[in-house]
């Protein structure tokens, strides 16, 4: 089981049900943040942001030991986190097939412009396997 995490509340709330569909089947559960790929004409702003990319996959990190942990014994999931460089639609699928998952949960996006280029969920829906 594959879930593409990046620190929103939608991407929590996806592992949280990717967590769900692990503990009943006995699967692994895969934490995946991909990490942009930070472009920029200027050196010392992409040194900051890529900085900032390193720090969101240290919070969720962070965020899902503190989780699972919490749950304990109760809710118990076998889990990893991975952290890749690049495109999050060529991460999530690389992933996948590497783990041969049996499914990839994302959370809806939260930003405008994806109603009219296409969302990642939507670009994963089409190249489902």
């Amino acid at each position: 089981m594959v879930a593409g995490v990046d620190g929103s509340d939608s991407s929590w709330r996806a592992a949280s049900y990717a967590a769900g569909l692990a503990r009943r089947q006995g699967a692994l559960l895969a934490l995946v943040y991909v990490q942009p790929i930070v472009t920029s004409p200027s050196p010392g702003a992409m040194v900051a942001m890529t900085e900032a990319t390193a720090e969101i996959a240290e919070e969720i990190v962070e965020h899902a030991r503190r989780y699972s942990e919490k749950l304990g014994d109760v809710f118990r999931v076998r889990w990893e986190f991975h952290t890749l460089r690049g495109d999050a639609f060529a991460g999530l699928v690389r992933t996948a097939d590497d783990l041969r998952a049996d499914a990839v949960v994302v959370g809806a996006s939260e930003q405008a412009g994806h109603r009219f280029i296409g969302s990642l969920a939507v670009r994963l829906v089409k190249a489902a396997r």
